[in-house]
Formats: C-alpha cells, structure tokens, sequence
C-alpha cells in the first residue's frame, strides 16, 4: 500500500495565474487550460466559477495552449471564455490521467486498488503574498489502466470506455489518445476521496538551500517526515511526483476526509 501525491492544476506555466486562496480558509482549484478545442469536455475557463464570483477566465487575459500545429498560436477575448478546460483530475467523477514522466506514470501506474492520489496545487493568497504548493484533496483508487503507444486502437478504446469522465478519453479520437506518443495512465477512484473544502495543506517552504544561490521551492522538511517521502526529492519546482509509504488508513488519519476538515494543519 502506498500514496502518490501529483501537482495539478492552473500555474503561470499555463494560465499564467494560480488558484486564489481566501483568509477564511477556502481556495478555488482551476484545471489546467486544455491543449486541444477538440474534446467533448464542457467546462470551460468562462464556466468555471471561483467562490469570489469570478471565472477562471478572470484570471488571465491570454493563453498559449501547447502542443498545437502553429507556435504562434494565443488564445485571447471571446475565445478565451469558451476554450475548454483539461479538467483532470475530475474531483466529481474521482478520475485522473497522466502521461507525465519524470516518475509520474512509473509511480501511479505501479498503485493498487486501496492505495491512494494525493493531488497539490500552487495557491496564492488575495494582496500578492508569496504563492506556495498545497495539498487540496485525494482519492481512494479504485482501478488503474495503463495505454501503451503501441497499444492496439481496438483495446484503446475499451480501456477508455472503463473512464468516461476522464479528461484523457474526452480528447481521444477513433480509439487513440491525443498524446498517442507516451504512456497514460488512467485511474479511477473511490471514497475516501475528493476536494477539500478549505484549509489545504501547505507542502512548501520558499527558502535557499546550500548550494543554490537563488530561493526556490522545496518541500517542508515536516511535511516530508509526516507523508513519509521516499520518492520525488526536496525540490518543488517542477510539480515531483512524491511517492509516500503510508497506508491509506495512515494517510487519510493525518490529513483528514474532504468535507469534514474543520482547521489547518498543526504546522500552519
């Protein structure tokens, strides 16, 4: 049994803006913008509220989906509101795809049903304080696919017909994935799991280390000994994928259930 925790969610990398976090606790999870109109998706930036009644597409004024066929290509005005999100992972449906390397397929397509997806996001606080790395939910797994590039279009789409909701099938055409050059895995969960309705968890700490002459992000040493860490490294720069051994009993008793988190972590 073990936990993979992911980094998720809209960045300066891709919307150009993070997730807001309130002073009441609360915080808006923004799916990443998707890199292709052609998906059956039906959030978009301009659907998407956040709780202090504006949009996602209130947050940027133009984007650079990527991969596409002209480099040059923005989105920007009224095709900003309409452009879908990737909304993955899908807290509603408990679904999540990832074709990331650098240990993200390795590590989630190696999870059990019974082990759990912890997901963190960048949030920043209203008034330009300093942004940092969150914990925002999870869920139990449930069932996990994997397809391969050289998988046959006809199992393909079987598989996808196994996770209706996820981000990944709502691009896919005639039974290939829209990123058919890599592996995917494809998980869908169960409860104990979801978004948390406030209080995430702060992973980060933004500080120099030795050797490095510019601060950065790395993950607190705390929270590294309470999630037991033994993948991923100190840096969070780049959104690692930390591999954790903990039970999901272990895991679920520290962090608590989405929905009923009454107050921040001890080291808040």
């Amino acid at each position: 049994m073990s936990v993979v925790c992911c980094g998720i969610g809209a960045d300066t990398t891709n919307l150009g803006a993070l997730g807001p976090l309130y002073d009441d606790g609360t915080f808006a999870y923004v799916p990443i913008p998707e890199k292709t109109e052609r998906t059956s998706e039906r959030e978009t930036l301009g659907s998407w509220s956040l709780p202090d009644g504006r949009s996602a597409a209130d947050l940027a004024t133009r984007i650079r989906p990527r991969p596409v066929a002209d480099p040059e290509f923005v989105v920007t005005g009224e095709t900003l509101e309409t452009w879908p999100l990737h909304h993955d992972p899908n807290f509603r449906s408990l679904t999540y795809g990832e074709h990331r390397t650098s240990g993200y397929a390795t590590r989630l397509g190696a999870l059990e049903p019974g082990d759990v997806v912890g997901f963190y996001a960048g949030l920043r606080r209203p008034g330009g304080e300093r942004a940092h790395r969150y914990l925002i939910g999870y869920m139990t797994v449930e069932t996990v696919d994997v397809v391969t590039p050289d998988a046959d279009p006809v199992e393909c789409a079987r598989i996808l017909d196994r996770h209706p909701d996820n981000a990944h099938t709502k691009r896919a055409r005639e039974g290939r994935l829209y990123r058919d050059e890599k592996a995917v895995v494809l998980i869908d969960g169960r409860e104990p799991g979801g978004l948390f309705c406030r209080h995430p968890i702060r992973l980060s700490e933004y500080t120099t280390k030795p050797g490095n002459q510019r601060p950065s992000y790395y993950l607190r040493s705390s929270v590294a000994d309470r999630l037991r860490v033994v993948e991923g490294g100190e840096s969070m720069a780049y959104k690692p994928a930390y591999r954790c051994a903990l039970s999901r009993r272990e895991f679920v008793s520290l962090v608590g259930i989405p929905g009923e988190r009454t107050g921040p972590w001890v080291e808040e």
